[in-house]
């Protein structure tokens, strides 16, 4: 009898899912016959019973098409917006699996989708995921879905800046996608040549930078590029943080319902530090400084050559392991290798640049500033 599988994508969008979705659905359908279903927007659509048949026709044409044709969306199965409440729907996506007679659900993001894909595992059904996400971040992998192509962009993005930045004499600071991880801007500000990288594992001192920056100007050198994670944090940001971690700490020792009023003042701060950083830089360098945010471009757009590859190697990787009976794991890249690595080796871990990294060495000896 052929097996039953569905697919989702949940989370952000990324470059090479639909690459991904078709390496599933052609692998399964041709070399093994099973019947492959899709679920749209992530593991709400899963929630509502809203799905689409993937055959050859609705496969056909969609492994140059950035986003994805199934939508996704960042629901979570035990937290699912109903009305004006969030609700564990858990079981009524357990039912939505049984209905279909699912062997195996398959779910295409990042770190959420890795944790709740764990969930419901827990709650009986066969899981396997593929590793999605631009910021590389995903535990136990080499690399994710979306990373090269989002590496890409970011890259030609800083080159189109030096012309601006050289004929004006200016700084201009990028901001660059990544939370909690630097893997993007590092990568992406060693090719496009920043002359400063900021990332979250490396707290930065503003004086550092703004030296560094002199210090080029004096050499003749008459425009700085600064590479910035959009996590990247001063010294003082991470001492605000931890101050204010330890005083919610303190007033839930005592009983106390914490008060937000500090933390709240602190996301501002910290949403707002791009152009925070820009108007220092001026102040201590007297040097004009420009702030451009690349944001959401760096996650559209036609996947590139080695995200494609990549995809389809998960992809049919993922149909074999359907074959074989495996379930509970994450498809993972080791090299030019694919392995299946259980879920709870992935779930709640996230990959972050080890400071001992080749990148982060190869920055400094080029005489990259990276603010400490």
């Amino acid at each position: 009898m052929a097996k039953h599988v569905g697919i989702l994508t949940a989370g952000g969008d990324s470059p090479g899912l639909n690459a991904a979705i078709r390496g599933v659905g052609k692998a399964a359908q041709i070399v093994y016959g099973m019947d492959v279903i899709g679920f749209r927007d992530g593991f709400r659509g899963l929630m509502q019973d809203r799905i689409m048949r993937l055959d050859g026709a609705t496969s056909t044409d969609i492994l140059t098409r950035g986003g994805t044709m199934l939508g996704a969306s960042r629901n979570k199965p035990h937290r699912m917006p109903v009305g004006n409440k969030l609700l564990d729907m858990t079981d009524v996506i357990v039912s939505t699996y049984k209905r279909h007679h699912l062997d195996v659900l398959v779910c295409l993001g990042g770190g959420g989708t890795q944790k709740n894909a764990l969930r419901l595992k827990k709650k009986g059904l066969n899981i396997i995921t593929l590793p999605k996400t631009i910021d590389n971040d995903v535990a136990m992998t080499d690399t994710t879905l979306g990373f090269d192509t989002a590496l890409g962009i970011a890259t030609a993005a800083i080159d189109r800046l030096h012309s601006t930045a050289h004929s004006h004499h200016r700084i201009i600071v990028v901001e660059i996608m990544g939370h909690r991880t630097g893997w993007l801007a590092l990568g992406a500000g060693i090719a496009g040549g920043a002359d400063v990288i900021l990332i979250p594992e490396i707290p930065y001192d503003v004086k550092t930078l703004a030296k560094a920056i002199r210090l080029r100007s004096r050499e003749g050198k008459q425009f700085s590029i600064v590479a910035l994670s959009e996590g990247a944090m001063s010294n003082d940001d991470v001492k605000a943080l931890s101050a204010v971690d330890e005083q919610k700490k303190g007033e839930a020792r005592k009983g106390k319902g914490a008060s937000d009023t500090e933390l709240a003042e602190l996301e501002i701060r910290l949403a707002n530090r791009t152009l925070s950083l820009s108007k220092r830089l001026e102040q201590l360098t007297g040097l004009e400084a420009r702030v451009t945010i690349l944001g959401y471009l760096q996650r559209g757009g036609t996947p590139s050559a080695a995200d494609r590859l990549l995809a389809t190697r998960l992809g049919t990787a993922c149909a074999r392991f359907v074959e074989e009976g495996l379930s509970g794991v994450m498809v993972a890249s080791r090299g030019e290798e694919v392995e299946a690595v259980p879920l709870e080796e992935v779930a709640g871990r996230r990959k972050t640049v080890p400071l001992d990294h080749p990148w982060i060495q190869a920055a400094r000896d080029v005489g990259t500033c990276l603010g400490d």
